[in-house]
C-alpha cells in the first residue's frame, strides 16, 4: 500500500531546488517507499521565483508568505530551505502546526535556536530531519563502520577541513550571509557546522575546544536588488562584513581523541575541498569529498611505513546500491540529498528517526557557540550540548 504525503518547500534558492529534485527522484531509487511525496506548494518571497518553480516542478500552488504553508491542511511535511535567520521562526511554526520538517543546517543562528526547533518538534510529536548531507556519503558511512570495528585501533586524532572559494571574490555582494543578525557566525554556520557533524558522526561527542577566527575581506558592496547564491555587486556602496571568513579549532572528544577543524569561505584556489583524516593506533582512514566515492585506508600490523589502499565504495557500502550496480560507478552531491529525502520520508512513515536529527543539530550548534566564545576569550571552551 502506497500513500501520498503532501510536501511544501519554503525558500526556493539553490537548496530549495535541491530538495525539490530529491523529492522528484526519491521513488526512482527507493521504489519500496510507502510514502510518495506530492508537491503541494512552494513559498518564496522573491517575486516570480515560486511561479518558476511551480512551472518547472509541478507544485500545485505558490505563495510569497511561508505562514500560508503552516496553515495549509494539504501540507503534511515541509522542507525549510530559507536563510539561516528564519530557521527558528519557520521551524517552530511548522512543528506547532503539526508538520514534519526537513530543515537545512545550521537550524538558526545559535544553539538556542536549534534547541527551540528541536523542542517544538518533540512537543508536537512530528519528525525532524536535518541537512547534514556529507554524512550520507557511502564512503563516510563505510569509514564510520571501519572506525567502530577497531580496524584502525583506538582513534588518536582527526583533522577535518572545509575550504571553499564561494566568498573569495572581492566583488561578492554583501548579502544576508555576511550580517551577524541574519547570517549568524558566517563560515561557522555555513561550513564548520558540517565539519562538527562529521567529527561527531565518526568519533562521538566533542567535550571542549579552542578556536581562532578571522575576517579577511572586511568590506563588500551592497547589492542593488534581490540576489541568489553568491552574486557580485561591483560598484555598489561598501558595507562591513560582520561575521567570520575563517575558523581554526582544536577539539577534545569524550573518547580522549584529539582533533583539528579548519574552515574557510575565502580560500582562493579551493573548490569544495572538504574531507577528513582519522588516525588510530593501528591505521588510518582518509576521505575527500571531491573524490566522494573513494576511501583511503591504512590497516595492518606494520605501523611504520604501512601502506594506504584506495577502496572504491560499492553496493555493500551505505546507500550505494540504490544508485549504482557496482563499485567505482560515481555518485554525486545531489544523490546525498536523495538519501536524505529517503530517510526523512522513512522517518515519517515509521514514526522513528532515520538519519541526522535535530539532536545532531543542537550538538553542532553548541560546538559553534563554543567556538565563538573561545575565539572571543582566547581560551578553551566547554561544549554544552543540551545542558
Amino acid at each position: 500500500m502506497v500513500d501520498t504525503l503532501g510536501v511544501a518547500v519554503v525558500g526556493f534558492g539553490w537548496m530549495g531546488r535541491v530538495h525539490t529534485q530529491a523529492y522528484a527522484r526519491v521513488r526512482h531509487h527507493y521504489p519500496q517507499l510507502s510514502l510518495v511525496p506530492e508537491l503541494v506548494t512552494v513559498a518564496e518571497e522573491v517575486p516570480g521565483r515560486a511561479e518558476e518553480a511551480a512551472a518547472q516542478f509541478g507544485f500545485a500552488s505558490t505563495t510569497r508568505d511561508w505562514r500560508e504553508v503552516a496553515a495549509d491542511p494539504r501540507v503534511e511535511a515541509v522542507s525549510i530551505t530559507a536563510p539561516n535567520f528564519l530557521h527558528r521562526e519557520i521551524g517552530v511554526a511548522m512543528a506547532e502546526a503539526g508538520k514534519h520538517i526537513w530543515i537545512e543546517k545550521p537550524v538558526g543562528l545559535t544553539a538556542g535556536d536549534a534547541r527551540a526547533v528541536a523542542d517544538a518538534v518533540a512537543a508536537a510529536g512530528v519528525q525532524g530531519t536535518v541537512g547534514f548531507n556529507y554524512r550520507n556519503a557511502p564512503a563516510v558511512e563505510a569509514a564510520r563502520e571501519l572506525i567502530a570495528s577497531g580496524e584502525i585501533g583506538t582513534v588518536t586524532h582527526v583533522r577535518v577541513r572545509l575550504f571553499s572559494d564561494y566568498a573569495a571574490h572581492p566583488e561578492g555582494a554583501l548579502t544576508w550571509r555576511y550580517e551577524r543578525e541574519r547570517g549568524g557566525s558566517g563560515v561557522l554556520g555555513d561550513l564548520a557546522s558540517h565539519g562538527v557533524d562529521l567529527a561527531r558522526f565518526l568519533l562521538g561527542d566533542i567535550t571542549s575546544l579552542a578556536a581562532d577566527t578571522a575576517v579577511f575581506l572586511p568590506e563588500r558592496a551592497r547589492p542593488a536588488g534581490a540576489t541568489a547564491g553568491h552574486s557580485r555587486a561591483a560598484g555598489g556602496e561598501l558595507g562591513p562584513v560582520e561575521n567570520e571568513d575563517y575558523v581554526s579549532c582544536l577539539l577534545r572528544f569524550a573518547s580522549g581523541a584529539r582533533g583539528v577543524l579548519e574552515a574557510c569561505r575565502v580560500s582562493v584556489g579551493e573548490q569544495n575541498n572538504y574531507g577528513f583524516e582519522v588516525h588510530g593506533t593501528k591505521g588510518a582512514v582518509f576521505w575527500d569529498f571531491r573524490r566522494m566515492n573513494e576511501l583511503g585506508v591504512s590497516r595492518g600490523t606494520t605501523y611504520q611505513d604501512q601502506s594506504v589502499t584506495t577502496v572504491y565504495v560499492g553496493p555493500g557500502h551505505g546507500e550505494f546500491a540504490a544508485f549504482q550496480p557496482g563499485a567505482a560507478n560515481a555518485m554525486g552531491y545531489d544523490d546525498l540529498k536523495v538519501i536524505e529525502a529517503y530517510r526523512f520520508l522513512t522517518s515519517v512513515a515509521e514514526g522513528s528517526a532515520h538519519g541526522a536529527t535535530l539532536t545532531d543539530a543542537v550538538h553542532s550548534a553548541a560546538a559553534l557557540d563554543a567556538m565563538a566564545r573561545s575565539a572571543q576569550s582566547g581560551s578553551w571552551a566547554e561544549v554544552a550540548g543540551r545542558a
